[in-house]
């Protein structure tokens, strides 16, 4: 594992069986990292209605769920109606909340400085929590990971393969809404080797790994 050719494999195998995507495919997201550009504010309230709709469900139906929100937006729905195709009022309200206030809320996110100004920002957005804000930082073409569940747990693996002695972490730690220090160092650490041996952007080697997890590629279970 964790070795150029363990990657090139694994993003070989998500696109002949086509799912080298996110909210955006593969491609795309690799050329958003390499020349990241600055949104028009309905593209910048879609990006974040997605990462709002995507928690807790396969992309396939985060996905239509979405084309289905932002149609019915561009038409003019109101919450209620929205509430008709998605039945979560929290998360509706949210997305109606930051489409309403998308232009204002486009501006003062590219007015920020700084990536940290950046997550700092969106993680005010309704509905964006810290890990969450990774995910829509990524997708506005940041160069960030998510640290989510199956991330962590894959930090966890490398650290115990790439370390003299085997790294002893409770499972407890592993938090998918409170992210633990030492977690996010073996996180950054993979990262950061996985980008020195592939020459790619950690955001896109978040998402083919993340992808792979998902997707069964990689079965934490057999290593932890």
């Amino acid at each position: 594992m964790f070795s150029a050719d363990w990657f090139w494999g694994l993003e070989k195998t998500l696109r002949e069986r086509g799912l080298d995507s996110d909210d955006q495919s593969f491609d795309e997201i690799r050329e958003n990292l390499a020349r990241p550009r600055r949104l028009a504010p309905d593209a910048f309230a879609r990006a974040c209605a997605y990462v709002i709709l995507a928690g807790g469900f396969s992309q396939k139906t985060a996905k239509k769920i979405h084309v289905q929100i932002c149609d019915a937006l561009c038409a003019g729905a109101d919450a209620d109606a929205l509430f008709q195709i998605f039945h979560n009022k929290n998360k509706i309200n949210a997305i109606v909340k930051i489409w309403q206030n998308r232009d204002k809320l486009c501006d003062k996110y590219y007015a920020q400085k700084t990536l940290d100004d950046k997550l700092a920002f969106i993680q005010k957005l309704p509905h964006i929590g810290k890990i969450t804000s990774h995910h829509l930082a990524r997708n506005l073409g940041e160069n960030v990971v998510k640290y989510d569940i199956w991330i962590q747990r894959l930090g966890v693996v490398f650290a115990q393969q790439k370390q003299s002695s085997k790294c002893k972490v409770q499972s407890s730690i592993i938090d998918n809404q409170k992210l633990n220090p030492q977690i996010k160092k073996y996180c950054d650490d993979m990262f950061a080797y996985l980008a020195r041996e592939t020459n790619l952007p950690i955001g896109y080697i978040d998402v083919v790994l993340w992808k792979s997890c998902q997707n069964k590629l990689i079965i934490m279970d057999d290593y932890l």
